[in-house]
């Protein structure tokens, strides 16, 4: 049994243990507090680029005509916030959250005099997210190559930014979502239950209980996580959304469906927080027929959640 195999199994009897009929009042009370599997719901939404059609309104329809309850808007959307938001309700969609990046790693970066205007524009995407009810603005503190900074200092540095942050986004009625990426792309931030452990203590620093959140990539999961299933229950409530995307088997990181990848063992611990927001195709299309790969995904991920 290799290390993946090993902590997957680990989680699931972890799982199964703790949802076990049993006279113990411990696990009773584990049973009616934490296993939350009755409330969760396969909500899909699309950022707009893995969405087929040509124009914003041709993606919109075909989204919503294949299933999909949302769509994720990129930075193009920072100040048109009524006006996509619109667009997306006349289509039948939601907006799920905006992908908003790293702004070059400015907010971390070791030249202090950038740090301010991209603190400055990621308030103008949560004011933006606010506009467009969308439940977060997903961040990335660096990628490869964007700042000098250590590991810790970066962590030093968002605790000293970030409660100030937290509280401007919980008063736009929305959250930051910090983005753990593989680390072909990051060396900061990659597993979920590091996302989730800063969250927590940027809420605790805060006085507050939200504002701030995590996500999980099941692409950039399937390089750091031992257990999918295990890194979603490691965040909790604090899970605010989900990127979809085959792994890096080839070919990599495509539709949900077109490489070998199963999402049943993450949809396992989805379930088991009663996670009930978005998750998003953010991938690409190995075939030549974006439109029935798009279609295709979204029957197949129904029937890995049913699986689940």
């Amino acid at each position: 049994m290799n290390r993946r195999d090993f902590f997957g199994a680990s989680a699931a009897l972890t799982l199964g243990a703790a949802v076990a009929p049993t006279s113990s009042a411990f696990a009773t009370q584990t049973t009616e507090e934490t296993d939350k599997r009755a409330e969760a719901k396969l909500r899909i939404c699309s950022q707009l680029g893995p969405a087929p059609g040509n124009s914003l309104e041709e993606k919109l329809e075909k989204a919503k005509k294949y299933g999909c309850d949302a769509i994720e808007y990129g930075g193009e959307c920072i100040g048109k916030g009524a006006e996509l938001r619109k667009k997306a309700e006349d289509a039948g969609l939601e907006v799920s959250v905006i992908c908003w990046g790293s702004h070059g790693g400015d907010l971390c970066s070791e030249d202090v005099s950038k740090r301010q205007p991209g603190i400055d524009d990621l308030k103008r995407a949560l004011e933006t997210a606010g506009e467009l009810h969308a439940n977060g603005v997903i961040y990335v503190p660096a990628f490869n190559g964007q700042t000098k900074l250590t590991n810790q200092e970066i962590r030093q540095l968002l605790m000293e930014f970030m409660p100030d942050l937290a509280k401007f986004a919980r008063d736009c009625n929305t959250n930051i979502i910090l983005e753990p990426l593989c680390r072909m792309e990051a060396y900061f931030l990659r597993q979920v239950a590091d996302g989730a452990s800063i969250a927590r203590d940027v809420l605790r620093a805060a006085g507050i209980d939200s504002g701030i959140g995590v996500m999980g990539d099941f692409y950039h999961m399937d390089t750091e996580e031992t257990s999918q299933m295990g890194a979603f229950i490691s965040a909790g409530s604090l899970l605010k959304h989900v990127h979809l995307a085959g792994g890096v088997e080839q070919p990599r990181r495509t539709f949900p469906g077109e490489n070998s990848m199963t999402f049943v063992d993450g949809f396992r611990g989805l379930k088991y927080i009663g996670y009930n927001k978005f998750m998003s195709f953010e991938c690409g299309c190995a075939g030549r027929d974006k439109e029935e790969a798009f279609k295709n995904s979204i029957q197949f991920l129904r029937d890995q959640w049913a699986e689940a």
